[in-house]
């Protein structure tokens, strides 16, 4: 049973760990770190690495995303972004990045995103990713999904990703007609991701919905202000795991559906991948860790998909730094900081490595402890 604390009389909450909290533990066996595989696959699209991107446009442009693709991984692009706003946003992003941390730099996203989202963009780069010959991905938003889902699939995207902060399957509106989850993906003839969600309930609702995916947790970084705004924040490794059981579940009630879980939020170094996919996941969605690679579309500057909100920004904007490197070596190395941030998936391998594991599958199965 988890552990349940009286916070005062009459109110309890249940205890949680985020991914700081714990380690993994080895196993008996280690392996050469040659004959371990990091591969994974959504319906029919197999990944070399379990790497989806999170759909900021500090970080994916359709040369970016195209860029990842190449690279293993998958690439999201937001369909609400400044790529389909903009003819050409470089001279945005350009601004963007010249920018300080400050409340103007928020002030300043609202009214850039202010710009009406123009479908004939959305189409036009869909196909420039299409024509890199990557799996196209395009995110849109809970509320604007019946809008601008249409316009995606005739622009012939590979996988829909339905994301907002926290996405139910149950959403009630006394005022508009609510997205009903299940009858919209059960209508589709191509894979959707959901998310993201914190709890068990939630996340067997969401795979209730016929979901390929389900993202699991709010981003939350330390640029996220999710907690301070909404007083929401999730502990990360309870979220995977608890996700992860709810899984196990309807595996059972299905007789077999598997639906991938995508950690988001938390995770910054190899070290935090490795204890995500330990708890269950099977894919991080890396945000600010992307920043960081030469050539970003921001330049280095950073942002959440909700921090550009009209009326309720919900994370804030940072220029996270001199690039450390191609995308490719920082996903793949060589690194020469000790760090954790660079060579992600190599630094996921080599955990796979020293704990017997030989595929992402297995190393869900890694114990883990307590440490703090």
């Amino acid at each position: 049973m988890r552990d349940v604390v009286e916070i005062g009389l009459g109110k309890t909450a249940q205890r949680g760990y985020h991914l700081d909290d714990i380690a993994i533990v080895p196993s008996r066996r280690t392996r050469d770190v040659d004959d371990v595989s990091t591969e994974w696959r959504v319906d029919a699209y197999p990944f070399k690495i379990p790497c989806v991107a999170h759909p900021s446009d500090a970080t994916m442009s359709p040369e970016s995303a195209v860029a990842l693709g190449r690279l293993g991984g998958l690439g999201v692009l937001n369909a609400e972004g400044l790529w389909t706003r903009y003819e050409d946003p470089t001279k945005v992003l350009e601004e963007l990045a010249s920018l300080g941390e400050d409340a103007d730099a928020t002030k300043r996203l609202q009214e850039v995103y202010a710009e009406p989202i123009r479908p004939e963009l959305i189409a036009e780069r869909v196909k420039a990713v299409r024509d890199g010959g990557v799996t196209v991905a395009v995110r849109v938003s809970p509320q604007h999904t019946l809008a601008l889902a249409p316009v995606v699939l005739d622009a012939g995207v590979d996988l829909l990703v339905i994301q907002g902060t926290l996405v139910s399957a149950e959403h009630v509106s006394t005022t508009d007609e609510p997205l009903n989850l299940k009858e919209f993906i059960a209508d589709l003839d191509l894979p959707v991701i959901v998310g993201g969600c914190t709890d068990y309930k939630t996340a067997l609702h969401l795979m209730r919905t016929g979901a390929a995916g389900v993202i699991v947790g709010v981003g939350a970084d330390e640029w996220s202000t999710t907690d301070t705004v909404l007083g929401i924040r999730v502990p990360m490794a309870t979220a995977i795991a608890d996700a992860a059981a709810a899984r196990r579940d309807y595996l059972d009630e299905t007789g077999g559906r598997y639906v991938h879980l995508i950690a988001d939020g938390g995770i910054s170094t190899s070290g935090d991948i490795a204890k995500a996919i330990g708890c269950g996941a099977d894919a991080v969605m890396l945000g600010e860790p992307l920043s960081l690679a030469a050539g970003s579309p921001a330049g280095g500057a950073w942002w959440h998909s909700s921090a550009s909100h009209p009326s309720l920004p919900r994370g804030g904007f940072c220029i996270a730094g001199e690039p450390d490197g191609t995308l490719e070596e920082l996903l793949f190395g060589p690194a020469d900081r000790p760090d954790g941030q660079l060579n992600l998936f190599g630094g996921l391998r080599r955990a796979m490595a020293k704990c017997g594991y030989s595929d992402v599958k297995e190393f869900q199965k890694v114990a883990l402890v307590l440490d703090k």
